[in-house]
């Protein structure tokens, strides 16, 4: 089977930080950017230069320091935004400058206050401009997802003609589902003219839980490049997650022929890290990264996977970077489990006595939730105590 290539931006560093509690200092941005570098994405977008001179320097030492990925600037539709974009850049192995100008209605009508036609011309006059610096530039129609489809095609296709060499196709408040999403993007191959000498690129956010699934159906509909972040962070519910989309895409290849350059076995270390430098916990459920992702406590489940990790894992734990699965001994954990990590511990029992340690261990469980290592010996020596006596 024939695969397609998905180029993977990371706005981490930009988007990311813009959620509440996530800023990063220089040292922090460059210590993510090169954890970045090794989990091999393709494109990080390292900040907003024109937002403050601690933006602009960080974007500079990324830009200077980090030399194998793209590293995009983030710029408004401006002239000042898109010549600060590009000093910072201009010294990046492969500089992108990323305009965003708002297109829909509301946006138009209450943030801006232009209309339709003044956005399609500013669109166009500043791809130009940044095409004057800059062989590689991304624009994106900010709200896309609530744009008159009609207009959105124009917009697209007015930037492509200025010389955009990527457009992004974001849904900025997260209100789009994948059959709409899938509709968007098929009707903006079908109907752009000149489509073809760009690539098309989506931004989900996660207000309503979809950004990952809406991600997935614009990658089944034609778009090749999507803009993600570490553990999901950004905007009030976040991003689509990077780990999340790449893993959906490997462990699914069967369903869906596409490929990143991602090293999935870096996964979890960069979401350790950036949770180090941010110090935002990831929420325990969170999937693939979360601390229960690989953790087992029902008794079922337990059994399982001893047996056969197929039963209950549909990838490995060492795929994404943790080092093992874990079984949590709960109040829900069976026999097998229980004498398993007795023997892990040194200890041999005999059914019998294991039904008599397994009857104070699920006694214990029910007061204090998790039974630790330390809790299972007390256990253990309190039972050999009495049998000797």
């Amino acid at each position: 089977m024939a695969y397609s290539r998905v180029i993977v931006f990371d706005t981490t560093l930009r988007d990311g930080e813009q959620s509440p509690g996530c800023s990063m200092n220089l040292p922090e941005k460059l210590q993510m950017a090169r954890q970045l570098d090794r989990l091999g994405v393709d494109v990080i977008e390292a900040g907003f230069p024109i937002a403050s001179e601690g933006d602009f320097e960080a974007v500079q030492s990324v830009a200077e320091g980090i030399r194998r990925p793209i590293v995009a600037a983030l710029a408004r539709a401006t002239r000042d935004d898109i010549k600060c974009a590009w000093e910072a850049v201009k010294k990046a192995a492969r500089p992108r400058i990323h305009i965003f100008l708002a297109t829909s209605d509301i946006h138009l009508d209450y943030k801006l206050k232009i209309t339709r036609e003044e956005a399609l011309n500013q669109a166009r006059e500043s791809v130009g401009l940044a095409r004057s610096f800059c062989d590689d530039v991304e624009f994106s129609p900010e709200d896309a997802t609530r744009t008159d489809l009609d207009f959105l095609c124009a917009v697209v296709e007015a930037v492509i003609d200025a010389g955009a060499t990527t457009v992004n196709i974001p849904d900025t408040v997260g209100y789009t589902t994948p059959r709409e999403f899938t509709r968007i993007i098929e009707t903006i191959q079908q109907t752009v003219r000149g489509i073809d000498r760009a690539t098309i690129s989506v931004h989900c956010h996660n207000d309503l839980g979809l950004a990952v699934a809406n991600t997935i159906a614009a990658i089944e509909a034609g778009a090749r490049q999507v803009e993600c972040t570490i553990n999901g962070i950004g905007e009030r519910a976040g991003n689509a997650s990077l780990e999340e989309i790449a893993m959906a895409l490997r462990v699914r290849n069967d369903v869906m022929p596409f490929e990143t350059g991602i090293v999935t076995s870096e996964l979890y270390h960069a979401s350790q890290l950036l949770t180090e430098v941010t110090g935002v916990a990831v929420q325990p459920n969170k999937a693939i990264v979360g601390r229960n992702a690989f953790a087992h406590e029902a008794g079922i489940h337990q059994d399982g996977v001893i047996k056969n990790r197929l039963t209950y894992e549909i990838m490995t734990p060492q795929s994404v970077g943790v080092p093992e699965s874990t079984l949590v001994l709960g109040k829900h954990s069976g026999r097998h489990a229980l004498g398993l990590r007795c023997e892990q511990l040194g200890y041999q029992f005999s059914r019998r006595e294991l039904d008599r340690i397994y009857k104070r261990f699920t006694a214990l469980a029910d007061e204090i939730k998790v039974v630790e290592d330390h809790h299972l010996t007390s256990i253990i020596t309190s039972e050999l105590e009495e049998a000797a006596a």
